[in-house]
């Protein structure tokens, strides 16, 4: 058998060990894994086999092997030829097969019994695994069962496509450990895929259709077959390799359940009351054997289900004839229990244009938007402008029209496209055109190529209509500034585009494009940011925009920015109750985010953590771009809640906004990443952070310091790791701007990072006088100022002053626990609890051992780890805990302020 081998080193490495088997199924002596097809059973189990550091022997029965009566155990004597009992075992074969009488007779069942046993005995150490274990045929399976049983010592692994380990004892063993093969996940999918290079969205789009099946996302990837966007609403026909492994997946079920599974892909959100209303008693099972087959999830709380890859679904519908298709829609319209489901599928079913569908649909769509429901909208919309007879061209635009907007509103771009298509293809208005051509573009964030054709055909549409060519020009300036980079370049446009509005008579647009300007002129730094935010505020707005579009919006970060927090506070409130009643989930969760920050900085940490975790909520919720809600999430569970949590924020904030090309919110969440990672003692990670911090702010030309405060993190980083010239040309380069621009602001922090710096070289007392006057000027901002008293008790107690130490620390224990800001409250008490306990002389300073003191001298000389160990005769490991007490007991970070340190305290009793 050409797929039987023995291996020493078998299942070698060839890449990334992708499948993860449990810790727990590595000492257990029979597995087995189960899985779909293409789910990595194979490698699984030769993971799991490496591991136990046998040699392999490897079973692969084939499907036509199923039907062959001891089909497998003649594998198995083949797979050993050199053994006299594997030459035995295959004569038993030969002579069964020769006899009239079945080798299932009880004679030939006891010979092939004893002699699988003795051959099973007489193998050397090695695993026995039995891949594709569903095609191994019954009389071998009953006959290795047995002789396992003899063998217990004898490791086993099965992998196999369907197992339902409830369902009884396997032939391995009865108490073999079940192990379904888990999917990959989505940094997994990425490190497989990484050969074909493909952009971040395409492997985040394959991990979903895939489910992290392995085949199936290979199959996906095809280079030369790359996945088209979705044509309207469904998505596009799987690649035939994709289609065939699927439809393996689909036939391990029965016609049955596989009916039920249609239903379930023709409904945009089943769930268990729908399936029992179509399926009837029947469903429980039904919906059992497509869990054990991997195809569904059954057990959410909310009592929906989904596929495990959304391609099944895909390929289910893709298998209906358009008739059969409405004729199931039809059956779900009649079962749904949720009314806009019943509209959807009534729309759906209809095979013409009708003038009643198309207006049902409609109104349909309009309760979707108000409920919420922003994808359902867009759908629905789309149907609603499908369904409308050709010859009412106006209504027909007008519905396309609202279906560009419904799917630019939550970002499905082959829905605008559709929707695109429609208006283009009618006589409509240049208004209407223009409209859709802009929408498109919202929809299309990064992803759509083309965009300049796109803007030429809107501005040919807009030619002779000013108030039309300055929404095309505000939309090139957005475009200019949050893709392309070029802020100076958004400026001049957004110039022109409130120009030609203003002297259209077009307000709203006028007072966008200036709201745009000033938000740019900010930035940049320029002269007349506040003035022209004042004339945009002034301008009377005819129709409605979005609440984090508006001028008032734009006041409430700049006041957020110069700590003006009730001002911000003030504009934000009646922002949200404006962004709440229009349902627009993305205006929302950026006041719900600008709220957070607010009472984070005013110290109201419970209110911060209450609207944080809303925004991080609906953006969930409403699948829109994670970067903005994880970046507020990070800073406020940072100092609120828990650090380890408030990482993990901002590293998928990062990977996503990365993911996305949105260079802002990359900036904000490595910010807020370096942040975290220097105050939990990271610094290295931290400075990686910052200076890519550093590196993308200069790219797009943000020079206002009060933007984005990583000036003082970065330099209190680099002060930690002893670059002491670089950190004081940031904080002499940043504070030199930062007064040009009048933002005072930022002052205190720059102070604070000043007095570290002061402290590094030695001079305390200068340090601890920054320190106070920084305090004195933040009593607004509690968690600053209490950042900054903890500063000052380090300062002090480097300078030998531990009273005053001690009363800093205090104070800003008291503030933070005041302020239920938990991470520092836990910082302020570690640094208490280092004063109260530290060993000190007479005179009140850090007392060293005489090791601890010779070590710490030939540190602070510059010889290495190994070089002070072979001077005193120990260890590495033994010089690495010497320094780290001397660094404990100092209150220092780095060799270099041990060199200015040490020197100053002697050994015991070297003081007078």
């Amino acid at each position: 058998m050409p797929d039987s081998a023995m291996w020493m080193n078998a299942f070698r490495k060839a890449g990334p060990e992708l499948p993860v088997v449990p810790e727990d199924a590595h000492g257990t002596r029979r597995v087995v894994l189960y899985g779909p097809p293409g789910s990595g059973r194979t490698t699984a189990a030769g993971a799991l086999g490496r591991r136990l550091g046998l040699p392999v022997l490897r079973l692969a029965p084939r499907p036509q092997d199923a039907g062959v009566p001891c089909a497998g155990l003649l594998e198995l004597a083949l797979a050993l030829p050199a053994l006299p009992a594997a030459r035995e075992l295959a004569a038993v074969l030969d002579e069964a097969a020769d006899l009239p009488s079945s080798p299932g007779d009880a004679g030939a069942a006891l010979r092939l019994r004893r002699q699988t046993a003795a051959l099973l005995r007489e193998a050397p150490p090695m695993t026995l695994v039995v891949d594709n274990a569903q095609w191994l045929d019954a009389p071998s399976g009953a006959v290795l069962g047995w002789a396992l049983r003899l063998t217990p010592d004898l490791p086993v692994i099965a992998a196999e496509r369907t197992w339902r380990p409830e369902a009884g004892g396997h032939w391995c063993g009865e108490d073999a450990y079940a192990v379904r093969v888990p999917a990959l996940t989505a940094g997994q999918v990425a490190v497989l895929l990484s050969p074909h290079r493909l952009p971040p969205h395409e492997v985040a789009r394959i991990h979903a259709r895939s489910g992290g099946n392995p085949a199936l996302a290979l199959a996906l990837a095809d280079a030369s077959r790359p996945l088209p966007d979705r044509d309207g609403g469904s998505e596009s026909v799987l690649p035939p390799t994709a289609r065939r492994l699927v439809g393996e997946w689909l036939d391990e079920v029965p016609a049955q359940v596989r009916e039920l599974l249609t239903f379930a892909a023709l409904d945009d959100r089943p769930d268990l009351e729908l399936l029992g209303r179509l399926a009837g008693p029947a469903v429980d099972d039904l919906l059992a054997q497509a869990e054990a087959a991997g195809l569904l999830d059954i057990g959410r709380a909310d009592g929906s289900v989904r596929f495990t890859a959304s391609a099944i679904g895909t390929e289910l519908v893709t298998r209906l004839p358009g008739r059969a298709r409405r004729l199931l829609h039809s059956r779900l319209a009649e079962a749904s229990h949720d009314t806009l489901r019943r509209d959807r599928h009534t729309a759906l079913a209809a095979d013409t244009a009708d003038s009643r569908t198309a207006r049902h649909t409609e109104r349909a769509a309009g309760r979707a938007r108000l409920r919420g429901e922003h994808a359902l909208a867009a759908e629905l919309s789309l149907l609603a402008a499908e369904r409308t007879p050709r010859e009412s061209t106006g209504l027909l635009a007008d519905r396309a029209l609202t279906a560009v907007r419904d799917a630019a509103h939550c970002g499905d771009l082959p829905r605008s496209r559709a929707a695109t298509r429609l208006v283009l293809e009618q006589d409509s208005s240049p208004a209407h055109r223009v409209s859709a051509l802009l929408a498109l573009l919202d929809a299309s964030g990064q992803r759509l190529n083309g965009a300049d054709e796109l803007f030429a055909e809107a501005v040919h549409e807009a030619a002779g209509r000013p108030e039309l060519i300055a929404q095309v020009l505000l939309r090139q300036a957005v475009r200019a500034n949050v893709n392309e980079g070029a802020p100076a370049q958004a400026d001049a446009l957004a110039a022109q585009a409130a120009a030609l509005a203003e002297a259209a008579g077009e307000t709203t647009t006028a007072a966008l494009a200036l709201t745009m300007r000033a938000r740019i002129q900010r930035v940049l730094g320029s002269p007349g940011a506040d003035a022209t935010l004042d004339r945009a505020l002034s301008l009377a707005r005819t129709t409605a925009v979005a609440a984090n579009a508006t001028p008032q919006h734009l006041a409430a970060r700049h006041a957020l920015f110069d700590d003006r927090l009730s001002d911000a506070r003030g504009l934000l409130l009646p922002l949200l109750v404006q962004a709440r009643r229009a349902g627009d989930a993305e205006g929302t969760v950026d006041v719900l985010r600008g709220l957070a920050e607010v009472e984070l900085r005013a110290g109201r940490c419970a209110r911060a953590l209450d609207y944080a975790a809303r925004a991080q909520e609906l953006t969930d919720r409403a699948g829109l771009p994670s970067g903005p809600a994880c970046y507020t999430s990070a800073l406020v569970e940072g100092t609120a809640s828990r650090t380890d949590l408030a990482l993990a924020r901002a590293r998928r904030g990062a990977d996503a906004s990365r993911q996305e090309g949105n260079r802002v919110f990359l900036s904000r969440n490595l910010f807020a990443l370096g942040h975290l990672l220097l105050v939990t003692g990271r610094p290295k990670e931290a400075l990686e952070a910052l200076e890519e911090v550093r590196d993308l702010e200069e790219l797009q030309q943000v020079r206002d310091p009060s933007v984005l405060r990583w000036h003082p993190e970065l330099a209190e980083t680099l002060v930690v790791l002893g670059h002491l010239d670089r950190a004081r040309s940031l904080l002499d380069d940043t504070r030199r701007t930062a007064t040009d621009l009048g933002r005072d602001a930022v002052l205190p922090a720059l102070e604070r990072t000043r007095a570290l710096l002061d402290a590094a070289r030695g001079d305390f007392g200068t340090a601890a006088r920054r320190l106070n006057d920084a305090a004195d000027r933040l009593h607004d901002l509690p968690l600053e100022r209490g950042r900054t008293l903890l500063a000052l008790s380090h300062t002090e107690r480097r300078g030998r002053r531990r009273a005053a130490a001690r009363t800093a620390a205090r104070s800003a224990a008291d503030l933070f626990t005041a302020h239920r800001a938990h991470p520092w409250v836990q910082a302020a008490a570690h640094t208490l609890s280092r004063l109260e306990d530290a060993p000190t002389d007479d005179n009140a300073r850090p007392r060293l051992t005489s090791a601890e003191q010779r070590c710490a001298e030939l540190a602070a000389s510059g010889a290495s780890n190994r070089d002070i160990a072979t001077a005193l005769t120990v260890s590495v490991k033994t010089v690495e805990a010497t320094l780290t007490r001397v660094y404990r007991k100092l209150g220092l970070h780095s060799r270099f302020q041990l060199a200015h340190t040490v020197t100053r305290i002697g050994p015991p009793g070297s003081r007078t």
